[in-house]
């Protein structure tokens, strides 16, 4: 009975440490629809969203991770970095940008499809500009 318990504890360690790599992993590379968009609103990131910007936004990928995306129809390529979360539109599997969806011809179509990996890491987050202020101004002293 014991060992069974045992062998139950070690087999859902198992899961509960493969699940979020296993759904990282299924992140690094997908295919399937595009579209894109410009809000005049903060993304989930907290940054303001700015369409002449090549970023992104996916349902799990880390803030700041950098994207290459492949438009399938003409072969064009842009890499992106992920600031916000989406798409929310049903087999849709990336939002991009104004200017990414220029990048990869596709602004009149509206929807496209691509195919996408993960070109760098995540980087460490760069401050935000109110706390780069106050670090600058406390230096001074």
């Amino acid at each position: 009975m014991r060992l069974n318990t045992v062998k139950c504890a070690g087999l859902l360690a198992t899961i509960i440490i493969a699940l979020p790599l296993a759904a990282q992993a299924s992140a690094i590379g997908d295919c399937g629809k595009a579209s894109w968009y410009a809000l005049t609103s903060r993304t989930a990131s907290g940054e303001m969203m700015d369409a002449s910007k090549l970023t992104a936004a996916h349902p799990n990928l880390p803030f700041g991770t950098r994207v290459q995306v492949t438009n399938v129809t003409n072969g064009r390529s842009v890499v992106v970095r992920i600031n916000d979360r989406g798409p929310f539109v049903g087999n849709r599997v990336i939002d991009l940008s104004k200017a990414a969806a220029k990048h990869l011809s596709f602004v009149s179509k509206g929807v496209t499809k691509v195919c996408f990996s993960t070109a760098l890491a995540a980087p460490v987050p760069e401050p935000r500009p109110a706390a780069a202020a106050w670090t600058a101004r406390n230096q001074l002293y």
